[in-house]
């Protein structure tokens, strides 16, 4: 495996014996209150010893085990408590170890997180430090095997802390895991309510509302609360107690809390199982869409589907063709919602998008030689909760959402394959309301927008 990083607090924070920590980690996990709620994109746990701060660790990873085998990366952030240093810093090492096992490190994920200023590697910020080795023996108590982008921030802005997740944010397959504990050696009562301030910050997504005495990892937090809103996670408490609540005086106490933030509810992203489906039938889905057209323009337009098709394409399903010339549009169709088999929308959606687009005469046998054609499988919308265009301008995930709009009657759609040409939220949004008729600077009340995501497959031919 190469170089390790060793255990540095095993015997002090967690017990080093594998079995007793082991044994140990099952027993808090197996005492978290049971909950139906979804699998969450990113938590915030406590990182003091485990009779301190463990029963509220648990209560938020307990809620990872369903997602044993989908989770294969965790990018896990804490605060430096030992070094100081400006930015946020990865390390040389090849693997974290634990008593329970070796973590391989996502090379490819430090390559991401670490190519902005003022990131790098500093071994000496990941040598003691305890802020993420205390997570790992959860972690691989709930998901088993998986890869760690593990991070140190010293010195950062929130800012900055957003940019490095983004970059590593991934899909399902990633968790994000950022590490703080709250007030530090308050009385019992101060610190339930400094604690609950605190809280109050995180549950509001609100970066500016957590204060420099309530969180030692508050740079970390603000990052992800910028994240957050931005991916319009919804966020839970899981938990909120301290030392004086699990084991100690109460006299000076030190606060933990747990929080989950998950996909709005309802909300359907293309998992990797259904990304992987779509991309793995590709050259089929692209060549049934490409026939369609050719049948057409031989035979005259029909919606048919002549051979059998995976059960992939006999599932409800939306989908937008889109069709070039020369890197121009030609034509674009498509549903915005699914309300018939998947196969049946592409072949209908391919042939209106070649002569039924109203922006374009048909298209004739001369030019389908030059057409690139692509196909881009929508997942379900989702209605965004805005107040206004800024709201609205902050939460859109550039190269990740497509968008829809509509006020008054007008309405309209950009696919995510959009921001390619119009990379900026403000352009992007400009451009979707004079396609739906609007002004630009238009806005009301009444104004809705929902996003989704979708799986785009070119044509190489």
């Amino acid at each position: 495996m190469g170089h390790l990083r060793k255990p540095a607090v095993a015997g002090a924070f967690y017990p080093a014996q594998p079995q007793q920590l082991a044994a140990d980690v099952a027993a808090f996990l197996a005492a978290a209150p049971p909950s139906k709620a979804p699998v969450p994109k990113a938590v915030i746990a406590p990182h003091a010893g485990y009779i301190y701060s463990g029963p509220i660790a648990a209560s938020v990873y307990a809620r990872l085990a369903p997602a044993k085998g989908r989770i294969t990366r965790v990018v896990l952030m804490g605060p430096s408590h030992r070094v100081g240093f400006k930015g946020i810093a990865g390390c040389t090492a090849d693997a974290y170890e634990t008593p329970l096992g070796i973590i391989p490190i996502d090379k490819a994920g430090y390559a991401q997180a670490l190519a902005f200023p003022d990131t790098g590697i500093l071994d000496a910020a990941h040598e003691n430090e305890h802020s993420l080795e205390v997570h790992l023996p959860f972690l691989q108590a709930v998901l088993g095997s998986f890869s760690l982008v593990p991070l140190v921030a010293g010195d950062a802005s929130p800012e900055l802390v957003a940019k490095v997740l983004e970059a590593v944010w991934g899909g399902p397959e990633t968790l994000i895991v950022i590490s703080t504990d709250l007030s530090h050696y308050l009385d019992y009562d101060k610190a339930k309510s400094t604690d609950h301030a605190a809280c109050q910050a995180i549950e509001h997504l609100d970066p500016a509302g957590l204060k420099d005495d309530q969180a030692c990892g508050r740079i970390p937090v603000k990052g992800l609360l910028i994240e957050a809103k931005k991916h319009g996670l919804k966020v839970e408490t899981v938990d909120l107690r301290n030392s004086g609540d699990t084991s100690g005086p109460k006299d000076r106490v030190v606060g933990y809390g747990a929080w989950a933030f998950t996909a709005p509810e309802g909300e359907t992203v293309a998992v990797p199982e259904d990304a992987e489906r779509i991309r793995a039938n590709a050259p089929m889905i692209l060549e049934l869409a490409r026939s369609s057209i050719e049948n057409a323009l031989a035979k005259g337009p029909g919606v048919t589907v002549a051979h059998p098709l995976p059960d992939l394409l006999t599932q409800p399903g939306a989908v937008f063709v889109t069709l070039k010339i020369e890197g121009q549009l030609r034509g674009c169709i498509g549903s915005p919602v699914a309300w018939r088999p998947l196969g049946q929308d592409l072949v209908d959606n391919a042939q209106k998008a070649a002569f039924q687009d109203p922006r374009f005469p048909p298209l004739t046998a001369e030019e389908w030689p030059e057409v690139e054609l692509s196909v881009s499988v929508l997942t379900p919308p989702v209605p965004m909760d805005i107040r206004d265009e800024t709201d609205l301008l902050a939460q859109l995930r550039p190269g990740i959402d497509g968008l829809i709009i509509e006020d008054g009657g007008h309405r309209a759609l950009f696919l995510p394959s959009v921001w390619e040409a119009l990379p900026k939220p403000k352009e992007f949004l400009g451009h979707l309301k004079r396609k739906a008729g609007m002004a630009d600077d238009h806005w009301s009340p009444h104004f809705k927008a929902s996003r989704f995501l979708a799986v785009e497959l070119k044509s190489i031919d």
